[in-house]
């Protein structure tokens, strides 16, 4: 077994016989740096929230996921530390793009949108404010420069370089699971703006979905209840730490020392109340 990925949030093992394991700590990234104090459980709640998805989509698509329960794990992994974060998997040829499904103007789509620039190759024929819902779900790659920047594509060119027939597949799951949850989130006060999704292939050649999926890292959630048109809704993320580190200037500096205490408890708190409202059925 060797660690082979100790990312901003997850740190992935191989068991070299096909599967590995992946542990979601409590670090927090902001602005590209990861900060030096831990959100209480937050590993806990993307862990339980990514289970709950991977369950309830996976008749869409095959998933990743092989066992969620330390006994199937090794010995290494038995411990009260990696209780409740910790996942065991198949693992799976990567595709090398983050399939991003948007179904709300915001963000860098609305910027393009408001200098009447088409997106990514989508144009949007009727207006729009920010943060309104489209009229269907629309679905932009990103691709891995070599020196890691994500490069935003079209979906042709995801398509051109994978092939019409996988691309057209990857497509079709990414907006069939985001129409999915979008509705049972949305029932239970949380709506998916946009959210990504990373699909690997199977030793068949399968499609299988993989990585993380639907968390408030991976999406973008806002409160249903304090939604409004044509501003930017309350969110469900990280977004209070990144308010409090651009009001204190250290957005971006990776001397920081400490997150306050205050932060840590309502950001933490925020992560629970959305792994509470969707993993309610």
């Amino acid at each position: 077994m060797k660690k082979i990925i100790s990312g901003k949030v997850r740190e992935v093992y191989d068991l070299e016989d096909g599967r590995m394991v992946i542990v979601t700590t409590d670090r927090i990234s902001a602005f590209d740096v990861i900060l030096p104090t831990m959100i209480t459980d937050k590993g806990k709640v993307l862990n339980a929230l990514a289970n709950f998805w991977f369950d309830y989509t996976k008749d869409i698509v095959k998933n990743h996921m092989i066992s969620s329960d330390l006994k199937d794990m090794p010995a290494e992994f038995q411990k009260p530390e990696f209780e409740g974060r910790t996942i065991l998997v198949k693992k799976l040829k990567m595709i090398p793009y983050e399939v991003i499904v948007r179904g709300y103007m915001f963000g860098s789509m609305y910027e393009a949108y408001k200098k009447g620039e088409p997106f990514l190759g989508h144009k949007f024929d009727k207006e729009y404010k920010q943060a309104e819902k489209l009229d269907e779900p629309i679905v932009t790659p990103s691709t891995k420069a070599a020196e890691g920047h994500d490069i935003n594509v079209t979906l042709q060119y995801m398509k051109d370089d994978l092939g019409e027939e996988l691309g057209t597949k990857i497509e079709q799951a990414a907006l069939a699971i985001y129409k999915k949850c979008y509705e049972h989130a949305y029932k239970n006060g949380i709506i998916i703006a946009d959210t990504k999704f990373e699909f690997g292939l199977d030793e068949n050649g399968e499609l299988v979905l993989g990585d993380e999926v639907l968390t408030p890292d991976s999406s973008r959630f806002w409160d249903a209840s304090k939604y409004e048109v044509g501003g930017s809704p309350a969110s469900y993320d990280k977004q209070f730490v990144r308010d409090w580190l651009k009001e204190h200037n250290l957005a971006g500096d990776p001397t920081i020392k400490e997150i306050p205490a205050d932060v840590v408890a309502k950001t933490s708190a925020i992560y629970k109340e959305c792994q509470t409202k969707i993993c309610h059925k």
